[in-house]
């Protein structure tokens, strides 16, 4: 299948075609991630959907900082699964290639994926930032005690993590990066993996992508609120079914 862009042959084994994947909790699940919603994802018997808000940490940042660094350690010992592995493969021979994921994690970049074709558009967990200026670092691993806190260096305020948390506006710089692609061209296809698709803009982001002729291919055990605009259903893992849909990629040059 030749792409949208009319790519020349060449003789690299790049598929012409201009992708998007968007990903969601249940590829990092395969890997051991809990997930918010669900009786494995709570904490010490705590909702994590009432932790992850501006103000349970104004309430009790210790807390919510022993919840994350925690987290930290959980996703430093994961792996990355044969969904992460497949995606990176795709965006490797892609002619153009963007992630959006909504995974704070970093098992995507560690299966190859290279960091430049990502977007993190609820942040990233590695990332400790001022709340309250723009001072901000990336620590792999963060021991936290629960007695001592981080204070910004720069101004002396709660440093916190790097992520979106529930009630807060997306980064609008990662918001234009999304934009950028999208409206650069259409994609010749669209693969949404492991997402619930709750958020509005996740459905506008692939129903727009796609245009007029894109393939929309869903990946979830479960119906979601895509599932009616999808051209092909997987209704498996991502790590059981996208491994399968690269090599079909792969090997014919379309979807």
């Amino acid at each position: 299948m030749i792409g949208k862009g009319g790519c020349p042959e060449q003789a690299s084994a790049k598929i012409c075609m201009r992708v998007l994947v968007i990903t969601g909790a249940g590829v990092s699940a395969e890997s051991g991630i809990s997930t918010f919603r669900g009786k494995d994802g709570y904490w010490r018997n705590l909702d994590p959907t009432k932790l992850a808000t501006p103000e349970a940490f104004a309430r009790n940042p210790n807390l919510v900082w022993n919840w994350y660094c925690e987290r930290r350690r959980r996703i430093g010992r994961a792996q990355p699964n044969p969904a992460h592995q497949a995606i990176a493969n795709l965006a490797l021979q892609a002619d153009e290639f963007l992630l959006v994921t909504q995974n704070v994690d970093d098992l995507h970049v560690r299966a190859g994926l290279p960091p430049e074709k990502m977007v993190q558009i609820h942040g990233d967990i590695f990332m400790t930032r001022c709340s309250r200026c723009e001072f901000r670092r990336y620590e792999h691993e963060q021991e936290q005690d629960g007695a001592s806190l981080p204070k910004c260096p720069d101004c002396g305020a709660l440093m916190r993590p790097g992520v979106v948390w529930f009630g807060e506006q997306l980064d609008l710089r990662k918001i234009g990066e999304v934009e950028n692609f999208v409206t650069g061209g259409d994609c010749d296809l669209v693969i949404v993996a492991g997402t619930s698709a709750l958020f509005g803009y996740i459905i506008d982001w692939a129903l727009r992508a796609r245009g007029q002729a894109g393939q929309l291919i869903e990946v979830n055990p479960e119906e979601t609120s895509l599932s009616q605009f999808a051209t092909r259903l997987f209704r498996e893992p991502a790590g059981v079914a996208l491994p399968r849909v690269v090599d079909e990629l792969l090997s014919n040059g379309s979807a």
